[in-house]
């Protein structure tokens, strides 16, 4: 049974209310439909209301089980705007300003998602990463005793013997250009924690490099990558995470255990992760992108990793498909795992 699968079946028992700002796309209203059959929550539409309910009917969708909310006409637009004025960030705007920031769609979903109107949030349809994104970034703090929010994809083969049943969790993908060895660090435990709490499984955590342990020489990247290992391991010590984190790992010896014993590499981690944590933006997002075409693996996300509230910031190429199993993913990560994996 795939992992989105086994979600909606959990969260059938823990329904949630997931936000998307562009509404009135027809992948969105798409996957919002299947959200809501399925009896997995609430999805909140944002956008003209005329217009989401004439893309309805043309695409033959029932809008029942659905919310639709024009911001600039919603009950919640003084309250959200008391609220955002009170943000650090926001400080000192005029009433027009915040006015036309709450506006924004992605602005008005991230306030509802901020003041728990909604449990998460589903963005970047038809904008660009840097629009969806913002609102997060300036709004949704991070995670108690985490510095770096950034980001998760996670790609599901049938075949179960990669990964956790077939599934693989990469990071980061899509937020930091350059992360250093303490933001690596945070990376890695912050997507094996979702990780666990999304499928109650150890994660096995490869920090990769393009060299496997036995390099010689000080090359910057692969020392980045020794250094963000050893911290990546005390932190996961001092949460108690049941996680293993090896590193640095070539991804063949990461994933295949045949290779690994040829390469000589030894740990708990070689030829069985689960995790993959990229040194940096480049190799996360070539070879993510890269694996969906030619692999042909469902793709899910990019999850937000390292905030407080559930979000994903999905690709401007995501199929309806993709995005009702980012939006699982999501509210699966709004319930809490005590909850979604509840002990027999």
């Amino acid at each position: 049974m795939s992992l989105i699968n086994r979600l909606s079946i959990r969260l059938q028992n823990h329904p949630k209310r997931v936000v998307f700002p562009e509404g009135s796309d027809p992948r969105i209203m798409q996957a919002a439909r299947q959200f809501a059959t399925r009896g997995l929550g609430v999805p909140i539409l944002l956008g003209d209301r005329s217009r989401i309910k004439i893309h309805a009917a043309r695409l033959d969708i029932k809008l029942d089980g659905m919310r639709i909310i024009e911001p600039e006409r919603s009950e919640e637009m003084e309250v959200f705007a008391t609220k955002f004025q009170g943000l650090r960030r926001f400080k000192g705007l005029d009433e027009e300003d915040v006015h036309e920031y709450l506006s924004n769609n992605n602005y008005f979903a991230t306030m509802m998602l901020a003041t728990a109107n909604a449990d998460a949030i589903v963005s970047g349809a038809t904008s660009i990463a840097s629009s969806a994104l913002r609102p997060l970034f300036q709004i949704i703090p991070t995670q108690s005793g985490v510095k770096t929010a950034s980001s998760m994809l996670i790609l599901e083969k049938e075949e179960s013997t990669l990964g956790i049943d077939g599934a693989l969790f990469l990071a980061d993908c899509g937020v930091i250009p350059e992360p250093d060895a303490e933001q690596l660090a945070d990376i890695a435990i912050t997507t094996a924690g979702l990780a666990h709490h999304l499928t109650n499984q150890p994660p096995m955590v490869a920090m990769l490099s393009f060299s496997t342990k036995h390099a010689k020489g000080k090359n910057a990247s692969v020392m980045k990558v020794k250094a963000a290992t050893r911290l990546a391991r005390d932190k996961a010590n001092e949460y108690d995470m049941p996680a293993r984190i090896d590193g640095e790992l070539q991804v063949d010896a990461a994933l295949d255990p045949f290779i690994a014993e040829q390469k000589d590499t030894e740990g708990s981690v070689a030829g069985k992760a689960n995790v993959l944590v990229f040194p940096d933006l480049n190799s996360g997002n070539i070879a993510s992108k890269l694996a969906q075409i030619v692999s042909g693996a469902r793709s899910y996300g990019q999850i937000i990793t390292g905030m407080a509230k559930p979000a994903a910031e999905i690709s401007r190429g995501a199929s309806a498909h993709d995005i009702f199993g980012t939006t699982v993913i999501v509210a699966a990560q709004a319930v809490d795992r005590a909850f979604l994996y509840p002990v027999d």
